[in-house]
């Protein structure tokens, strides 16, 4: 580690005092990071010093301290690890515990000075602050924030950093729940103030980094119980305690040694007003505190504090210089950190002046060196007090306030010193919350109970319990808390109850010796000095809670080599013993030993076993308070006891626990001894059995004889064959005797009915849940025994039936004598007869009328979901959801407990957009609102499955599709749920945008058109490769092929020239492509911020054949024109801008990131920077770029951003931007301002920008100001002279945009005459007299143009006639359409240029909007009949001469008419894909081509043509638009290939414009015909172009882009949810009727260009191969139009049984699924393996392949087979694989219900149950789709099985005698017991109590039989088979 002169070496240093890999950069050894904790290295085996001693761990010996959590996951829950933020120096090590235990360094920060505090803080930002308006919560920002001395820096998750500078010292910084709250240091001077003044506020707040320290207010009861609000000012108040939840402060008085509680909340608005008046009121020195002004005081100090600091400084305040300079004594030193670092903190200068004032009005740092500083106040030559408040900054408005609550007493002695060193909030067991402070000089800890008031508006403080400790802390998740007793004991405590003491394995317990108080050491609790060993992070897995109470670190020494630290030095040293406790995290809690060194361990759970749980919770909400705590205390003890029990053992410890409980003797009653012996043996309950004798004695023998083992062993065939004799228990008398009975002095003992209740409730609970199988049979145990100790015969008769095996006849019971009975408390909602979920179920099915079920909250949710789910679909009683549901559900509480008010989650907690029409959606959507999802139903019993199971059947066929995610999953529409999921993320790449380019194409091949995304244009266009041939025709990136042959006579230096001008051709073509090219990739792709936007090249070179030879332009052989490659390349820029899709992620940064380092593609990045306003990203430059941009004076960036900003800011009428351009038009300046020099073009696109930002206003001034624009004169000094008409043009266009589609509406402009203006600048005449204010500028005439008074109309003309268009856009005004109309007589025509004419005919059709029809006739129809009669036959070869006739003029005007009809038709169908409109518009297309090669061509003269050529080509891409159209591609490759001749750069740039318009995007996109649209599209494709590259004469270039704002996403691209790929869907969509059509529907396959969403009614996605879908437009179209925008992604699932149709076109291979589904041949014929067809979940597959293949030798497995298969079959034919293990359960249970003894799931199998049983039989049809249909095997064998079964039973097996002994009441036989069962359940036979109590013994007949059994409800069928045992004849039981 040498240091080799200035170079830097760094190297990795391991230090081993600290145990840490140390980074040093080794010039500065200083300088170092720690990056980890190594916390497996054997320290204590170095024998080297502690950490914290060697120079590298600790360099300059700063003081450690470190904080932890509980750790947060990304997602956001909270999990099962700690996060530590560790400070050392100036730096914050931020570490994150995992799952694999191990903890990483999640972030390292390194400041500059010595980190004072560093903590976690949640700052909210309030909605103005955020983009995002949409959402209505307030956004949360999670932050770190470092305190240094001089400020606070505060990092936020997603990465932004803020600094704030403190104004103050600061003594400690709290995190709250709304920011942050300061402490102000005091320092020594300033205690007590020697003049009388107002002390400074001591608190302050800081709600956001980017927001002002303001002081803290707090309002507390006055002497006279007046409220009053004041600043926080009195410094002996400190704070010692802040929690956000409740948002509470604790502080403590040291004059007074008292603490105290506020709570903490926002300012009211008259509390602001208040303080700030109360600060403003003149001070006199009698108002010693109260009145003297504290602002005042403040500004002093700010204003004298250091008048040099900054400039800014006196920007805030320039009134007071002349106070600051007074007084020269003033001493200050500024604070350490540079007043720019409070510019720093915002990211706009603008800000930051604001912010800073706020900041400089605190700078009272307390480091300065003389006292002297704070005499400014008090000097004589410095005006005092309130004088001083200077109106120039405004006060400083708190925002924060403390409100008292609650002061401790006052005692006798109070000890100076008192202050609470630890603070907590803790809960009992019982839900009872304790504010708990330890005073250390005391050794107490003090906690107070509090509670919410009734209305929840405040806290109520209770009394105040001492507890003696030496230290505590809280243990969150089991509701304890930790306290360390004075004598070294830990004991465990909930509330103020103590449970008892922690014992650690591994630490000594302390011994009596060391019962006397240790010396504390000096250092108060948070210096403790540094431990030996970091904090390990540990957290061990699960069974370390459970191996002895609290389990230290540190476990079995294969997984850890700190077993030696374990043995060697922690605990042999004498006298280690627990000094503190620290660190408290969920369960986990760190003990510091006295040696300095740490241990983690963990508090176990309460109970780790689900039922437990629930039997705990149960009985807690029956009990009354103190009982409920004391019964949690002793189980607590029980179940944590040293040499704790094992998982398994769990219930039975419960069991022999809670039995003690209520006065059982466990150890004299059988089966809970059994318990005990199974499971471990418990030291609590029976400790005479845990020290094992060497003798043995008889009890274990009994033991092993009555254990199940021996039973087991002797039903072994060997002990048959061996012959042995059974061998009998002999137990003694004792255990037989019947008189066990109860203590009744227990503490559960009065309360064992209510616990019978509740446990029988968790008992049915437990039914509705599949998985609790076990739990189930471990309840009913104890629940028979108390059913039988509590005489109850009908729950045990219930019992009996279930679990026949499980109750056995001979049990003993326990004698509760009359006289205890009576101390019982039998609580209200105790019913006799035993409440039964399926019995409830049942009757409702059955029609019959239920009680209300009971129930208890919290602990059995499910049976609440579902009776009130029954209670909703089946019954059909929609209250039943939708208010406290009363009348089916009856609830349980104890009744002193006091109604807890719960939300109430019965209620709808659906938006209130969710549509719902039938009680099946009402149903689902109900049951998703509390929570309820596909797993919970697979856990329900299938029975009661089958209503909920149905209701999602019939949901799934036609779901609305507004319901939210969760429905949609519930329904199991995963298309919908993913739509759902995927509308409410934020905008983000999508699905389809295809990702970055492979290696492939390398950077020379970038033609720019990479990132399309070919999936989808491949399903599009999948039948030819037109795209490609797209990509040919737009490419600009490669030198261009010049075929020029080299004829014998031309020499070759002539050739090189001839070859040099055929390039200067192409390269006319060449410029013109990028513009086509901006078009095809419009917004297709998603930029990565960290790397620039790549720019292909515009490349003007060519390659020569045969050797390809390069040619340049600039070899100097020929003349090429200057700056020829201007405007390409900015069209470039464009180009390459527009590929940025609008939901990508991209700020200012980056925009000016992108900026190039040359100047020659400065041009480019204008271009790039317009096209960022086109896409919307532009609004994230700051104004600080902009300016910088606009200052350099680049003629074409200014454009560029001029024109991207207005767009960006499209009619929002931004003042801002508003100012911005009208720096550059001079008519928006005053008559006074100096003239600018600002370029033509720039103003052109300034003006257009002005129309774009008002448009649509018809804001008066801006008209006024255009109007008079479009006349605009030359100007004396010629300074407008050159291209005139583009200024003019543009004008015309900003007015129409401004005024657009107002027509005759403009309001207040009646006096501007507007139309009449327009109609003169149109047609010429005398100039008005200027009204404006330019008026003054233009009284002199041109000196050089002469114009005389008259309007030049051809400078005006083109604007006006467009500016009329726009103004009365589609409002048929026929009068003014008038005005347009083409002369009709040579006279006239002869006044008109044929070009105007052209735009005439097309503002004509754009205001008779609706009398546009898509046929030639129409076309034709706006041609004069002038011109129509004379027009010249295209095959003539020479004109027919006329005197009065200029046919050259007729010929012209005709052909430009004809265009102007022709793209009015464009408009009209634009987007539209008309196919009227594409034939009529295709034939003049060819009919112009014909003219351009007829001989008469050149009477219209060719240039004309190719205008109208290239018109009606855009029109034919306008109505095509995005459709890829393969007629118009060939004209537009045709068109191509023509270079040379009439084929100038304009025509080009119109030809592949069409070509771009065609492939809009890819095929994403279409073209609008809204106001807006029709706008952009007339600046876009102003039908004159531009003779060269640079021509901009008659329109700007610029705006030809502008057909981004006409562009909308209009594809819609079904993705196959399951493969997550685009896929062919079959789409319906339907028309609203119009006036030209009735409502129509229309069939489409998709992925397709939709038509313009206000024309339809809705979309349907059509079966039957995707589940259906409907979007309903009538509703509104903003779901379509989110889907359409974030790429078109319909998400759609496939039915099973069918393909997709690129695997399937015709549909056949579903076909042979078909014939199957129709049952056309027999299942049998199924075979498994065509199973693949059907569907693609592997869940079905591997059924299919494991479960019905057919294996060698089946024998008796065939029929299961064949069965297996054909419910496979019918499930997935019929759609509803879910009901597969329904099926299959169904079977399993008739075939096995009868033999394994449960006989709860036959309640759902009378043979009505299985399908009808639903809703009785009007339900069968509605079911019939779960119901097996007739051929099924199922259904038949259903109805036999119990049948077939009991018949026999009855009449030979002995049954009817069993069933006679039942009814009477005697004991039957063992062997009997499971038939018996299954026959009273089968034929719902009453009870023995039942039957007697309805006096049936004496019936003689029949009918008396039926007439009695009417109020029984029995069946008759099972009353038939009981007949004859009740009349009295055993015998004849079988009818």
């Amino acid at each position: 580690m040498q240091q080799k002169g200035a170079e830097l070496s760094s190297s990795w240093i391991f230090c081993w005092c600290s145990g840490r890999i140390l980074y040093a950069e080794l010039p500065d050894p200083q300088k170092f990071v720690c990056f980890f904790h190594l916390d497996h290295t054997n320290f204590e085996a170095l024998s080297l010093p502690l950490r914290g001693t060697c120079d590298f761990c600790n360099p300059l010996g700063f003081q450690e301290s470190w904080l932890l959590r509980r750790g947060v996951s990304d997602v956001g829950e909270e999990v099962e690890y700690d996060e530590e933020l560790y400070v050392a120096g100036n730096m914050v090590i931020w570490s994150k515990g995992s799952k694999s235990q191990a903890s990483a360094v999640y972030k390292a920060f390194t400041v500059d000075s010595p980190v004072l505090q560093a903590l976690w803080c949640d700052f909210t930002i309030p909605q103005e602050k955020s983009e995002k308006v949409d959402s209505n919560e307030e956004i949360v920002e999670k932050c770190i924030c470092i305190l240094q001395s001089s400020c606070i820096n505060v990092h936020s998750i997603e990465g932004k950093d803020y600094i704030a500078s403190l104004p103050f010292q600061v003594a400690n910084v709290w995190p709250t729940k709304y920011g942050l709250l300061f402490e102000r240091s005091s320092s020594s001077h300033e205690v007590p103030p020697s003049p009388p003044r107002e002390p400074l506020p001591t608190m302050f707040s800081m709600l956001h980094p980017l927001d002002e320290i303001t002081p803290l207010v707090c309002k507390s009861g006055g002497v006279f119980g007046l409220a009053r609000v004041q600043y926080v000012a009195d410094y002996t108040l400190r704070i010692v305690f802040l929690t956000a939840e409740p948002s509470i402060v604790m502080t403590y008085d040291t004059g007074q040694s008292l603490h105290a509680v506020w709570a903490l909340r926002r300012v009211k608005p008259e509390e602001q007003s208040a303080v700030l008046k109360f600060s403003e009121q003149a001070g006199t020195p009698q108002h010693v505190t109260t009145s003297s002004s504290l602002t005042a005081h403040l500004r002093s100090l700010s204003k004298g504090d250091s008048p040099v600091a900054s400039p800014f400084q006196n920007y805030s305040s320039l009134h007071s210089q002349s106070r600051s300079v007074s007084s020269p004594s003033v001493h200050s030193r500024s604070p350490s950190i540079s007043n720019m670092a409070a510019l720093s903190r915002s990211h706009s200068p603008a800000l930051g002046v604001h912010s800073f004032s706020g900041v400089q009005r605190f700078n009272f740092s307390s480091s300065t060196q003389s006292p002297r500083r704070h005499s400014v106040s008090h000097s004589p030559n410095s005006v005092s007090n309130d004088s001083f408040l200077s109106p120039e900054t405004e006060p400083i408005v708190p925002e924060l306030c403390i409100d008292h609550l609650w002061t401790e007493t006052v005692m006798n002695m109070r000890e100076k010193n008192s202050q609470a060193s630890k603070v907590f909030i803790t809960t009992d067991l019982y839900g009872q919350k304790f504010l708990c402070f330890l005073v250390e000089s005391q050794l107490q800890l003090r906690c107070v109970k509090f509670q919410e008031s009734n209305d929840k508006s405040q806290l109520i403080f209770g009394s105040v319990t001492n507890i003696q400790a030496k230290d505590a802390a809280p243990v969150e998740s089991i509701n304890t808390l930790l306290v360390l007793e004075g004598n070294g004991n830990l004991v465990l405590y909930t509330g103020v109850v103590r449970i008892g003491k922690v014992f650690i394995p591994g630490l000594p317990a302390p011994s009596l010796t060391m019962s006397n108080q240790m010396p504390r050491p000096s250092t108060p609790l948070d210096s403790v000095s540094t431990p030996s060993k970091p904090l390990s992070k540990h957290l061990g897995p699960l069974e370390e809670g459970v191996l002895l109470s609290p389990v230290p670190e540190l476990r079995d020494s294969s997984k850890l080599h700190d077993c030696s630290y374990m043995d060697d030095c922690t605990f042999q040293q004498l006298g280690t013993f627990i000094h503190a406790v620290r660190d408290p995290v969920h369960n986990r809690v760190t003990l510091e030993l006295s040696n300095s060194s740490m241990v983690r361990i963990s508090i176990p759970e309460i109970a780790t076993s689900e039922l437990v749980k629930r039997c705990l919770q149960g009985i807690k909400s029956v009990l009354p308070k103190e009982g409920a705590v004391q019964m949690l205390v002793k189980w607590y003890n029980a179940y944590n006891a040293p040499g704790g029990p094992s998982y398994r053992s769990e219930w039975s410890l419960f069991v022999t626990c809670l039995m003690n409980m209520m006065g059982y003797n466990t150890d004299r009653l059988t089966w809970t001894r059994n318990l005990d012996f199974e499971g471990s043996l418990s030291p609590v309950i029976a400790p005479k059995k845990a020290r094992p004798s060497e003798t043995g004695s008889d009890e274990d023998w009994e033991y092993l004889i009555n254990s199940d083992y021996h039973r087991n062993l002797e039903s072994h065939p060997l002990a048959r064959a061996l012959r042995l004799d059974p061998l009998e228990a002999s137990f003694p008398k004792d255990d037989f005797s019947p008189t066990l009975s109860l203590d009744s002095s227990t503490l559960l003992f009065t309360h064992i009915p209510a616990i019978f209740f509740v446990l029988h409730l968790i008992y049915e609970e437990l039914k509705l849940n599949s998985l609790m199988g076990e739990g189930i049979r471990s309840l009913i145990v104890l629940l028979v025994q108390l059913a039988r100790d509590l005489k109850l015969e009908a729950y045990l008769d219930y019992y009996y039936r279930e679990y026949p095996a499980l109750v056995r006849t001979s049990q003993q019971t326990c004698v509760i004598d009359q006289a205890q009975t009576g101390f019982m408390h039998h609580p209200p909602f105790f019913s006799a007869e035993p409440p039964s979920i399926f019995q409830w179920l049942s009757s409702c099915l059955k029609g019959e009328g239920a009680q209300p079920y009971p129930y208890l909250p919290g602990v059995c949710e499910r049976s609440k979901l579902v009776v009130l789910s029954v209670a909703l679909y089946v019954l059909g009683d929609e209250s039943a959801v939708s208010n406290e549901a009363s009348h089916y559900l009856f609830r349980i509480t104890s009744g002193q407990r006091k109604q807890q008010t719960e939300p109430d989650d019965n209620r709808y907690c659906f938006r209130h957009s969710t549509s719902v029409s039938n009680l099946a959606e009402k149903l689902v959507v109900w049951m998703t609102s509390v929570g309820f999802t596909l797993r919970d139903l697979e856990s329900l019993p299938f029975g009661v499955a089958l209503p909920i199971r149905d209701a999602i059947y019939h949901c799934r066929e036609q779901p609305a599709s507004d319901w939210p995610e969760a429905v949609c999953l519930l329904i199991g529409r995963q298309d919908l749920s993913k739509q759902a999921c995927e509308g409410n993320l934020a905008k983000g790449k999508s699905v389809l945008s295809c990702d970055v380019p492979s290696g492939a194409e390398a950077e020379e091949d970038d033609d720019g058109m990479n990132d399309m995304n070919q999936e989808v244009m491949s399903l599009i266009w999948s039948e030819d490769l037109r795209v490609q041939e797209v990509r040919r025709l737009l490419q600009s990136a490669h030198p261009v092929r010049v075929n020029v042959v080299q004829t014998p006579e031309v020499s070759d230096h002539e050739y090189i020239e001839e070859k040099e001008n055929r390039l200067l051709q192409l390269c006319q073509r060449t410029m013109a492509l990028p513009l086509g090219r901006g078009m095809f990739t419009l917004f297709s792709y998603h930029p990565v911020p960290t790397e620039p936007l790549p720019v292909p090249k515009l490349n003007l070179t060519g390659r020569a054949p045969p050797r390809n030879t390069t040619v340049d332009l600039n070899s100097g052989n020929i003349d090429v024109p200057p700056n020829m490659a201007c405007w390409a390349s900015f069209h470039n820029g464009v180009a390459a801008g527009l590929k940025i899709a609008p939901a990508s992620q991209i700020d200012s940064a980056w925009i000016v990131y992108n900026k190039p380092k040359n100047a020659e593609l400065a041009n480019e990045y204008a271009g790039f920077l317009m096209a960022l306003g086109l896409n919307g990203h532009l609004t994230k430059l700051a104004t600080l770029n902009i300016h910088d941009y606009l200052t350099k004076g680049h003629e074409m960036t200014s454009i560029g951003l001029l024109l991207g900003v207005s767009a960006a800011k499209l009619h929002t009428m931004d003042m801002a931007i508003t100012r911005l351009l009208s720096i550059h038009v001079p008519a928006l300046l005053p008559p006074t301002s100096t003239e600018l020099d600002v370029p033509h073009n720039v103003q052109v696109a300034a003006v257009i920008g002005i129309g774009l930002v008002y448009q649509g206003t018809a804001h008066r001034h801006t008209a006024e100001v255009l109007l008079a624009e479009i006349g605009r004169p030359p100007g004396p000094e010629m300074e407008y002279c050159t291209d005139r008409e583009s200024y003019s043009l543009a004008a015309g266009l900003a007015l129409g945009m401004v005024c657009l589609g107002h027509g005759s509406n403009l309001i207040g402009m009646s006096d501007l005459n507007v139309p009449e203006q327009l109609y003169q600048y149109m047609v010429g005449g005398h100039k008005r007299f200027q009204a404006g204010i330019h008026r003054e500028k233009h009284k002199s005439p041109s000196y050089q143009i002469k114009e005389g008074d008259t309007i030049n109309v051809d400078v005006t003309c083109p604007g006006a006639t467009l500016a009329l268009a726009m103004i009365y856009l589609k409002t048929n005004n026929r009068s003014i359409a008038d005005w347009l109309r083409a002369p009709d007589t040579m006279y006239l025509l002869d006044f008109v240029k044929p070009e105007f004419l052209l735009l005439r005919t097309l503002a004509r059709c754009l205001i008779l909007w609706d009398d546009i029809l898509p046929n030639s006739k129409w076309v034709d129809s706006n041609v004069p009949q002038i011109i129509r009669q004379n027009s010249v036959s295209l095959h003539v070869t020479e004109l027919p001469s006329s005197e009065d006739l200029n046919l050259e003029t007729l010929a012209q005007a005709h052909v430009y008419i004809i265009a102007g009809a022709c793209l009015s038709l464009g408009f009209r169908f634009a987007g539209s894909e008309n196919l009227a409109a594409f034939n009529c518009l295709f034939k003049f297309a060819k009919d112009f081509m014909k003219c351009l090669s007829a001989p008469t061509a050149s009477i219209t003269g060719h240039y004309n043509l190719e205008t109208c050529l290239s018109v009606v080509l855009l029109s034919l891409a306008m109505v095509m638009a995005g459709s890829g159209n393969l007629k118009v591609l060939q004209l537009c490759r045709f068109l191509h290939k023509k270079t040379g001749g009439e084929m100038n750069y304009g025509f080009h740039l119109a030809h592949h414009m069409a070509l771009g318009l065609l492939f809009l995007g890819g095929g994403r996109y279409s073209l609008s015909t809204s106001n807006s649209s029709i706008a952009a599209l007339l600046c876009a494709l102003y039908p004159h172009f531009p003779v060269h590259s640079s021509d901009n004469r008659y329109h700007l270039q610029a705006l030809r882009h502008l057909y981004v704002l006409a562009a909308e996403p209009r594809l819609l691209v079904p993705v196959d949810v399951d493969t997550n790929t685009p896929c062919y869907t079959l789409l319906e969509v339907t028309y609203k009727g119009t006036q030209w059509y009735e409502e129509t529907t229309e069939e489409l396959m998709a992925p397709t260009l939709l038509p313009e969403l206000h024309l339809l009614k809705q979309i349907r996605v059509k079966g039957p191969r995707y589940w259906e879908l409907l979007i309903d437009l009538s509703k509104g179209t903003h779901q379509l139009k989110s889907i359409l925008s974030k790429d078109g992604i319909l998400y759609v699932k496939l039915r099973a049984g069918q393909l997709s149709y690129k695997e399937d076109p015709m549909g056949w291979r579903s076909l042979l699924a078909q014939t199957v589904t129709h049952r056309n041949s027999e299942t049998r014929s199924f075979k498994p393996e065509t199973i693949s067809a059907f569907t693609s979940d592997p869940a079905l597959l591997s059924f299919a392949d494991y479960f019905c293949k057919p294996a060698v030798n089946m024998g008796q497995k065939q029929e299961i087979l064949d069965l297996f298969s054909s419910i496979l079959y019918e499930c997935v034919t019929r759609e509803n694989p879910e009901m597969l293990p329904a099926y299959i359960a169904i079977d399993q249970v008739e075939g096995l219900g009868l033999k394994n003894g449960s006989v709860v799931a036959l309640e759902w199998l009378h043979p009505k149950a299985l399908c009808l049983v639903v809703c009785g039989e009007e339900a069968q049809g509605a079911m019939s789709h779960f119901s097996p249909s007739g051929g099924s095997a199922l259904a038949t064998k259903g109805e036999m099985v119990p049948e077939s079964q009991l018949t026999p039973w009855c009449v030979t097996a002995g049954g009817d005698v069993s069933l006679h002994s039942y009814l009477s009441g005697q004991p039957t036989e063992e062997s009997q017991l499971s038939m018996l069962a299954c026959f009273l359940v089968y034929h719902s036979v009453p009870t023995p109590g039942q039957l007697s109590a309805g006096g049936l013994e004496g019936s003689r007949s029949f009918s008396e039989l039926l007439l009695k059994f009417r109020q029984l409800k029995m069946p008759v069928r099972a009353l038939l088979r009981l007949a004859p045992l009740l009349l009295g004849n055993p015998q004849s039981m079988v009818l």
